[in-house]
């Protein structure tokens, strides 16, 4: 793909009469960047270089539109594999068990997250991959955004990725996010103890057909599982974590207690406490916000 992306530019480049060196100085470039991306080699080409060359080549789109295959090259092939379907899922149901999910991240918290990785060549892929990162979430303002329900564990509230600001301001968009109707966010306690998912994230996607795939991931692996049987197996793991989190209502107030800094003291409630809270809660909401959610209840009359 980098090569076809390469070939496209070197074309359309000859067509408009530019040589690489006035092509360089259009998209603020030097020439030897032009010349690495029309031979494949070096670096691949940035989002932002993407759509510059595409202006500059009246490209009616087609580089910006090439170049998440090229970035997809620099990944192993189970990761690109999910993230093509990711693209394409009408619902996606995750379990974060370390960090925020990459569809709900700053693009700060997401530089602190992806600079951890070991096999990083520098500040040129660093930003490459941020800039992915952000791209992938422009999907979420279009009209075919996916359905989006996130457990998160609460080591994620915890870990302060990033510093105490990078946090903060991740708390905050969380919150944004949960606002929006597509979206629903849980937190699982520590209390919950151990559980079938530990070790790794868990997410199941649903196609436009109906079909559906689910991935585990770990700090340096990845699996794909296709085969609908064993995707029920972890749809049904899904829903045990999703049972045991805190209802959503109760989880943002944990996630506010996290982002105002006094989460470490927050009580957490037994289960029977939470079922209380939360049928308490879903009857002054009157909106339904826990799906599948019917009508308020009526309040008990008090005895004669």
């Amino acid at each position: 793909m980098a090569a076809l992306f390469g070939s496209r530019v070197r074309r359309l480049r000859t067509a408009a009469g530019l040589t690489q060196a006035e092509l360089g100085r259009r998209t603020h470039v030097v020439s030897t960047r032009i010349t690495q991306i029309e031979r494949a080699s070096g670096a691949k080409p940035t989002l932002e270089l993407a759509r510059a060359l595409d202006a500059v080549l009246g490209a009616d789109n087609l580089l910006v539109d090439l170049w998440p295959y090229v970035y997809r090259e620099a990944f192993p092939d189970w990761s690109r594999a999910f993230v093509a379907y990711s693209e394409r899922a009408v619902s996606i149901r995750q379990y974060a068990a370390h960090v925020v999910p990459g569809l709900f991240q700053t693009e700060e918290y997401a530089r602190a997250v992806l600079s951890l990785d070991a096999l990083l060549d520098g500040e040129e892929q660093l930003e490459e991959r941020v800039t992915a990162r952000m791209g992938r979430q422009e999907r979420l303002g279009s009209p075919n955004r996916p359905e989006l329900w996130a457990i998160l564990d609460e080591a994620v509230l915890r870990r302060p990725i990033g510093g105490p600001t990078v946090m903060r301001e991740q708390l905050e968009r969380l919150l944004d996010t949960a606002s929006e109707r597509h979206t629903t966010l849980q937190v699982l306690p520590f209390d919950q103890g151990g559980h079938e998912a530990m070790g790794g994230s868990l997410t199941i996607l649903t196609l436009p057909d109906g079909s559906e795939a689910a991935y585990t991931e770990g700090s340096d692996y990845g699996r794909l599982i296709e085969e609908p049987t064993n995707v029920s197996r972890y749809k049904l793991i899904y829903d045990r974590l999703r049972a045991a989190a805190l209802p959503p209502l109760m989880s943002l107030d944990m996630i506010r207690s996290a982002m105002e800094g006094n989460y470490r003291g927050a009580k957490i409630p037994s289960r029977s406490e939470r079922r209380r809270l939360a049928q308490e809660q879903l009857q002054q909401s009157g909106r339904g916000r826990l799906r599948g959610g019917g009508r308020r209840l009526p309040r008990p009359r008090p005895r004669p």
